[in-house]
């Protein structure tokens, strides 16, 4: 396919996602099935165009006074992909399989730049009923954080330290380019791709099969290394999922002590018993939400980990479509469950222990609020100013520096800290 028909088809898949709310994979694998003549590189083209319209709905419908999954498409391909309109027109008069020709008004809002006026909100790309809660948590940097989350995000790994360390890893993945991510000492980063280019498979790497890195966000690193999970101790992970953290405090823990992780929803578990393998983990026993119990952790836990449901708002760079189909009602009722995963949590840890939790939420009522909430009402917890940790691990002077208010919690976004979107908070059973 050229660039014609992939702009067709990415107009075409953007149509269906705006009309009937589906989500982009979805969308994206039904059109690969019906059209299966198109390449893999033509998927990845027409994925990038979707996800990368989507990254700036907002700004490109303002900039071209028009909300159409067309405008979207060709603002894209022209702003955000920096073809001159001219190879624009071109595409579209020597494709037969392109959309029709340029307008006259289309044309003119594509050379006239992109110009999306005064209104931060939507030069932010941020839904209209979300924007107060930006600028309640980040005021005056309300715009820039909303910005950050409209980029593409890197591929960052988790250097796996009970086989590897970060210079071997880095230098077996030399031709692809990999650095340092710049915060963890266990991260590794490639660059996000710019374009119709796909991104490295580094699932395919040898090294990876091996068990030497962890595909892990740096801002889950973070977290994790921020926990304090020491070789010898009880922990449990109790919204554990794919097993992510559970992997990452068992390299942490040098594989000693026991690691309990759990989720509510069983499926969720099922990736974590090949990484574990992979990985070469031994201190991680997982528990069936159906049938097993978490009887066996109450009051014996040094550390319970909880990484809460949410609203998904800090992992918009890899989601973009989860900005425009996020609801108050769903806002609202991830604020129950996770002030419910918080109070199951306090009946596990001894005295001493202490409680993380976590989430890759933006927002203050899932974040800051929710804390405050579950100290108001357990005075047998104390909150733990996570500056000095910070300082420790990641240096007192840094450029990409995280939020640290309200007593010592944590946020990072990508503006501040080149990370995702994420909270951290730690108290302790005194």
């Amino acid at each position: 396919m050229r660039d014609g028909g992939r702009i067709a088809a990415a107009i075409e898949v953007l149509t269906e996602i705006n009309e009937l709310r589906r989500p982009v994979q979805e969308a994206l694998k039904d059109w690969g099935n019906k059209h299966r003549f198109a390449g893999s590189g033509d998927r990845v083209a027409i994925g990038n165009l979707v996800f990368d319209a989507l990254r700036h709905k907002l700004s490109h419908a303002q900039a071209m006074e028009a909300d159409s999954a067309r405008a979207l498409v060709l603002a894209t391909y022209v702003w955000g992909w920096g073809n001159p309109v001219e190879k624009l027109d071109q595409v579209m008069e020597q494709d037969h399989h392109a959309p029709e020709p340029l307008t006259e008004t289309e044309r003119t809002a594509l050379l006239a730049s992109k110009q999306v006026g005064d209104n931060e909100q939507i030069s932010a790309n941020v839904p209209e009923w979300l924007w107060p809660h930006f600028q309640e948590n980040f005021g005056e940097d309300a715009l820039a954080v909303g910005c950050s989350l409209s980029e593409r995000a890197p591929i960052d790994m988790r250097v796996n330290t009970l086989k590897s360390t970060q210079d071997k890893v880095l230098k077996r993945l030399s031709h692809l380019n990999a650095d340092v991510s710049g915060l963890s000492p266990v991260g590794v980063r490639l660059e996000p791709v710019v374009g119709p280019r796909k991104s490295p498979h580094v699932q395919a790497e040898e090294t990876f099969r091996k068990g030497w890195f962890e595909l892990q966000d740096e801002a889950s690193q973070i977290a994790s290394i921020l926990s304090g999970a020491k070789p010898g101790e009880q922990v449990l992970d109790l919204c554990a999922g794919g097993g992510g953290k559970s992997l990452a405090l068992a390299a942490q823990m040098e594989n000693k002590g026991q690691i309990y992780a759990y989720d509510a929803h069983k499926v969720r578990l099922a990736p974590l018993y090949d990484r574990m393998v992979r990985a070469g983990v031994r201190n991680i026993q997982t528990i069936d939400p159906q049938t097993g119990t978490l009887d066996i952790c109450e009051g014996k836990m040094d550390r319970v980990f909880v990484d809460a449901p949410c609203s998904g708002t800090g992992v918009w760079r890899r989601r973009p479509d989860t900005k425009w189909r996020v609801t108050e009602n769903a806002l609202s009722g991830r604020i129950q469950d996770q002030a419910q995963v918080l109070e199951n949590a306090a009946r596990f840890l001894r005295k001493g222990g202490k409680l993380v939790y976590a989430t890759c939420s933006l927002i203050p009522a899932e974040n800051q609020l929710q804390v405050k909430a579950f100290l108001k009402n357990h005075d047998e917890f104390k909150l733990i100013d996570l500056s000095s940790a910070w300082d420790e691990h990641f240096g007192a002077q840094t450029s990409r520096r995280p939020l640290i208010r309200d007593r010592g919690m944590v946020t990072l976004t990508p503006y501040h800290t080149g990370t995702d979107g994420f909270f951290i908070a730690m108290m302790e059973r005194v």
